[in-house]
């Protein structure tokens, strides 16, 4: 992947952010890193080895989560528009479909975000309601 530069104004109409203040938005600017990826381009691993905890969100593009042979699309305006390795039992890849912009932030500054009231709840609970489906036939520990 290919570091990206952030602008406030594009951030501004990511549907994960729309809920954002400016003052918030520059906070998430400051507390991330963009990135630009190409298709096929793996974003994250689910392995046991690499099951980082860090949040992804797609920006713009599309992805899909990769599971024992099975696929998992997402866009930037749909409920797997943020991943993390922590929601998956098992092993699988985050993959990007086509040309991406995804960011980064850390387990931590999404905490922090939250308790500082960033206007996140719906789109993590939409996510997390996806990833639980998808990963519902996986058994603990796999």
């Amino acid at each position: 992947m290919k570091a990206s530069t952030t602008y406030l104004y594009l951030l501004r109409k990511t549907p994960f952010f729309t809920g954002l203040d400016t003052e918030q938005l520059r906070w998430t600017i400051s507390h991330s890193r963009e990135w630009e990826a190409q298709a096929g381009t793996v974003v994250a691993s689910c392995s046991a080895a690499d099951k980082s905890d860090d949040f992804w969100i797609l920006l713009d593009g599309r992805w899909q989560v990769e599971h024992d042979g099975h696929t998992y699309p997402a866009g930037h305006a749909d409920a797997g528009k943020w991943f993390s390795a922590s929601e998956a039992p098992g092993s699988c890849r985050l993959v990007t479909t086509e040309h991406s912009y995804v960011m980064k932030i850390t387990r931590a500054d999404m905490n922090d975000m939250l308790s500082r009231g960033f206007a996140f709840e719906s789109h993590m609970r939409q996510g997390s309601a996806y990833y639980s489906k998808v990963f519902a036939a996986i058994p603990a520990g796999k």
